[in-house]
């Protein structure tokens, strides 16, 4: 047996991310005095650092290592730099908020650097069981994440929830992975393509275990029928968890749908785009009729999760028709495209809820955020620029986005579908309308002045004009997603 070393170079990202957990780790159990300072300061320096490595690493040319388990692409870099800046971005959001509540202890961000490798694990996979242990490291962390106030019940209830929830998945996902490997004798992603191609597979085994993956990846997207307790979860974390949990984890998300459906299972898409149209058509319908009656903004914006994950899988499914893949490259870069805009405005959306609560207080209610407009002009705009993206209003990212994937959808045939999305796009348009009109028209509950450190309004300003002038340019970001796919083919 020759044993191959493998390309440490490729993977340099993933190790320094892992070195920088345990130098997190040991630094501040030997600096316990100054430990929540500089567990913060070796989160960000540890992504800032992973950024410029990544960078570094690059390569337009796809290669593998470690065995053909790890692949380098184009489109696992970066979708990692987006990962990296968008986890900065949800921690520097949050640490004003856990200081308030004494809740920024070093373990939460250890646990969000475990959570960034997990996640780094699940993008660059090429083999189901690295793919399987990217998605456990980051859901382990989220789940100790989502309890991570321990005085509080609702807190504690909503990990619970959650745990229950992603161990189903995470057994169905198994479960799915091990009938793939049944019917074709193989674990990597490239074997399992290769023989679906050369219809060297048993394919009722096989067709019986891609029920089964499609069922775990409309888990972790939160998608319908398979939403039950999202709502619950995201309205009973801490307001900074809820946060990451609503952005940064779908772009892993993403890629292992991707990673497992367009790219392993590419030669099964006429059966798999059938499911995924029933979960994206119920997730659009259910998402927004269900927002309509939230007056709590979390739960309101988790509805609009899966609204918005519905969308994105509108891309994924219309990829291939009737054996035509001439639509493919612009079906999946609109679903990328997609699933970064939305990290973008959900940023934006949950990061206003920050800056709005303090000590002992959480905006969480539509009602916090009456006469807002008032009490700042500026941070009432952005909040208006991000609701207007949300709900597909010209020209802001999100109507960009939506109008990709529409074009895609009806550029495979599947006018029904993009009708249903147009109407529930309008529909849901009134629930995003309802929180301008409480900040512009309403009397303010509270008429204090906004109080916030420097940091997080300067860059919860920045993430709100990238929303505004992602929407009059968006061309650059799609071209480059669209060149990250093309590479990665």
């Amino acid at each position: 047996m020759n044993f191959v070393v493998p390309d440490l170079y490729q993977a340099s990202a993933e190790i320094f991310i892992a070195v920088m957990v345990l130098v997190l780790m040991l630094a501040t159990a030997f600096a316990r005095r100054v430990a929540r300072d500089l567990a913060y300061m070796l989160a960000q320096f540890s992504l800032i650092a992973a950024i410029f490595i990544t960078l570094s690493t690059l390569d337009t040319q796809p290669s593998v290592t470690f065995g053909h388990m790890f692949v380098s692409d184009l489109l696992g870099g970066l979708l990692k730099l987006m990962v990296y800046s968008s986890m900065i971005v949800a921690l520097l959001y949050g640490r004003s908020y856990l200081a308030d509540r004494k809740l920024d202890r070093p373990e939460y961000y250890l646990l969000a650097l475990l959570m960034t490798l997990g996640m780094m694990v699940m993008i660059t996979s090429n083999h189901m069981l690295t793919l399987y242990i990217g998605l456990e490291m980051m859901s382990l962390a989220l789940y100790a994440l989502v309890a991570f106030d321990r005085d509080s019940a609702r807190s504690t209830e909503a990990g619970m929830k959650y745990f229950i929830l992603g161990a189903l998945a995470s057994g169905l996902l198994l479960y799915g992975m091990s009938m793939l490997y049944g019917a074709t004798g193989t674990l990597e992603l490239l074997g399992v393509a290769s023989a679906v191609k050369m219809q060297a597979a048993n394919v009722p085994v096989l067709l019986f275990g891609l029920v089964f993956i499609v069922a775990g990846v409309s888990f972790k997207l939160g998608v319908v029928p398979f939403h039950m307790w999202v709502p619950d979860v995201y309205q009973g974390a801490p307001t900074p968890v809820t946060l990451i949990l609503a952005s940064v984890p779908k772009l892993a998300a993403f890629a292992m749908a991707w990673r497992l459906l367009a790219w392993g299972l590419f030669g099964l898409s006429a059966h798999w785009q059938s499911m995924l149209m029933f979960v994206a058509a119920a997730s659009i319908i259910l998402g927004n009729l269900a927002a309509l009656a939230q007056h709590d903004l979390k739960r309101m914006l988790a509805y609009s999760g899966i609204s918005h994950m519905g969308f994105m899988l509108l891309g994924l499914l219309a990829g291939v028709v009737d054996g035509d893949t001439h639509h493919a490259l612009d079906a999946y870069s609109s679903a990328m495209f997609y699933a970064v805009a939305y990290v973008l405005m959900s940023l934006a959306a949950f990061g206003m809820i920050v800056l709005l609560s303090r000590a002992g207080f959480d905006a969480g209610q539509i009602d916090d955020f009456k006469g807002l407009n008032r009490r700042s002009p500026w941070f009432a705009a952005l909040m208006m620029f991000v609701m207007f993206s949300m709900a597909g209003i010209p020209f802001f990212v999100g109507f960009f986005a939506k109008l990709a994937v529409l074009q895609a959808v009806v550029a495979a045939g599947y006018y029904w579908l993009a009708g249903v999305a147009v109407v529930m796009s309008v529909i849901g348009a009134f629930y995003y309308l309802r929180v301008v009109k409480f900040m512009y028209f309403d009397e303010p509950v509270d008429n204090s002045p906004l109080r916030a450190p420097v940091d997080l309004r300067l860059m919860l300003s920045a993430n709100g004009l990238a929303v505004a002038v992602l929407g009059i340019m968006p061309q650059a970001l799609m071209a480059l997603c669209e060149h990250a796919m093309l590479s990665s083919f």
